[in-house]
């Protein structure tokens, strides 16, 4: 191996060249406006499983994006997640990110109810006044309390992103919203993350 000495503003710069040329090594073509996207994902994780497992609803793309043009907030079910994501950029369209999981009323409630803390976060994200895209990385319980209020009538998200990491419901959750009706971009199988799920929402705002 080579060392190379390269300028720090150009790291990045040169992280994707080496990305795109091993993608082309293997054979592998992804769809020019999701290519950004999975790019970053693979970036963020030096993982290239990720250029066959991502998946994007018809439109995803184009449908996130006005989304967050009309100032749609985001819900993350990590903190993690929340700090991993361009505030600053988000905010140009008005937007915000919220994450609801560390919140003290949020845990005495969950402890009440003998539910998990991922879906009180879920229900009072539900409840706020404006279109929210969740960006969840974490927690499948978050995936299925949203499906949930689904079929019950009570709630219908405008977008998930769905990049739960692990292995308890994990894939269960993530077909759920595939076979839905609503638009998603999904990592099928057990990857993901926070940090997935931050790089998803950075690529979508870097590429408006």
């Amino acid at each position: 191996m080579t060392i190379e000495y390269i300028l720090p503003t150009e790291i990045e710069h040169r992280s994707f060249e080496i990305i795109t040329s091993e993608l082309s090594s293997m054979g592998i073509t992804i769809p020019e406006e999701e290519a950004p996207i999975t790019k970053r994902v693979i970036h963020t994780s030096a993982d290239f499983d990720y250029a066959n497992t991502m998946c994007y609803s018809d439109g995803a793309i184009e449908r996130v994006k006005k989304l967050i043009k009309a100032g749609a907030h985001i819900v993350t079910d990590t903190n993690m997640a929340l700090s991993g994501i361009n505030k600053k950029k988000l905010a140009e369209y008005g937007g915000q990110v919220h994450c609801f999981m560390a919140e003290e009323d949020v845990a005495i409630e969950a402890k009440q109810r003998q539910v998990t803390r991922a879906t009180v976060s879920m229900e009072r994200a539900a409840a706020l006044p404006m279109p929210v895209i969740f960006a969840i990385g974490n927690a499948p319980t978050a995936l299925i309390s949203l499906y949930e209020m689904m079929e019950q009538g009570r709630f219908t998200p405008e977008f998930v992103i769905g990049v739960p990491v692990g292995f308890v419901n994990v894939e269960a959750a993530k077909e759920l919203f595939i076979n839905s009706d609503v638009p998603y971009i999904i990592n099928k199988g057990r990857k993901g993350g926070s940090n997935i799920a931050a790089a998803i929402v950075n690529a979508i705002l870097y590429s408006i």
